[in-house]
């Protein structure tokens, strides 16, 4: 809406257009890529085509992920390997290919889209929470270096709780049952206002978005054996629904569920029903200046 060009990143070309298309009708310039954030060199290309194309990075938002629905031992070697490249690698070629065109600049937001499980693992997500972990120790020794530096390209995190997106319906699965979030469930327009936020101001360190995002990171702090026992009654049921898993579902990790003869997905997945569109957490935490002015 503010007329911001976009280059977006994926490698689904059917869901891509379809974003593209949003930014547009929304008052934006659109730059759809297709590209394997696991690739490193794939994505070095892409920087310096969005640079000629659309001009200087200002911004650069990591939120690349796929992952596999299942107990670790029963995921192969190959598809956790495959997620961490994506999940984690991802993250690693896409901050190293924006700190490639900032640093000369002496200027740019990079934001992390994280998660509450980078603090607080959960059953069935091993390979997801692994990633997330490493995202969070990647920034953070990051972030050191880019002080050390005296550099003015500023590096942020978003930690989002559980999403309403897609990813249910086309993440590889091993469950009994169809994938579910575990509740409360947010819509994305909460994490975008929290991406946006971040973007605008990335000299704090983190963004918690969401109640159940600051008890989860909270109470791992506190009382994280507590919580290996809660899980472990709870993890697997909750994040289940009854329905049974359709085996022809698709299947994400090695290829996109919005390829060429994929559909596009959206951006809200199967659970708007259930799916909070406001977080009364995000909005103070973004406003928090605002109220200690008034206080």
């Amino acid at each position: 809406g503010r007329g911001t060009a976009v280059a977006l990143l994926a490698r689904g070309r059917t869901g891509l257009a379809a974003a593209a298309d949003e930014v547009r009708a929304a008052g934006g310039t659109a730059l759809p890529i297709a590209v394997d954030m696991a690739d490193h060199e794939a994505v070095a290309d892409i920087g310096r085509q969005v640079e000629a194309d659309l001009g200087p990075i200002d911004l650069w938002i990591n939120a690349a992920f796929s992952s596999v629905f299942a107990p670790f031992q029963q995921t192969r070697p190959e598809e956790f390997r495959r997620a961490m490249e994506v999940t984690y690698l991802g993250y690693v070629h896409g901050t190293r290919v924006a700190l490639a065109h900032m640093t000369p600049r002496d200027r740019g937001t990079i934001v992390q889209v994280g998660s509450a499980l980078g603090y607080r693992g959960i059953p069935l997500q091993a390979a997801y929470c692994g990633a997330k972990h490493a995202i969070i120790g990647f920034t953070e020794s990051l972030r050191c270096e880019l002080r050390h530096d005296r550099s003015n390209v500023k590096l942020t995190m978003v930690q989002l709780p559980a999403i309403n997106t897609p990813q249910f319906d086309w993440l590889l699965s091993r469950l009994p049952h169809n994938a579910q979030p575990v509740p409360p469930i947010y819509e994305p327009v909460v994490a975008a206002r929290a991406i946006v936020a971040a973007a605008d101001r990335p000299t704090r360190r983190e963004y918690w978005v969401g109640a159940s995002t600051v008890l989860t990171i909270l109470g791992n702090r506190i009382a994280p054996g507590l919580l290996d026992r809660y899980l472990a009654r709870t993890g697997y049921f909750s994040q289940q629904t009854a329905q049974p898993v359709d085996p022809n579902r698709p299947a994400n990790l090695w290829q996109p569920a919005d390829g060429p003869h994929g559909r596009d997905f959206g951006t809200c997945g199967s659970f708007s029903g259930r799916a909070h569109s406001h977080s009364p957490q995000a909005w103070l935490s973004r406003h928090r200046r605002l109220l200690a002015a008034a206080g």
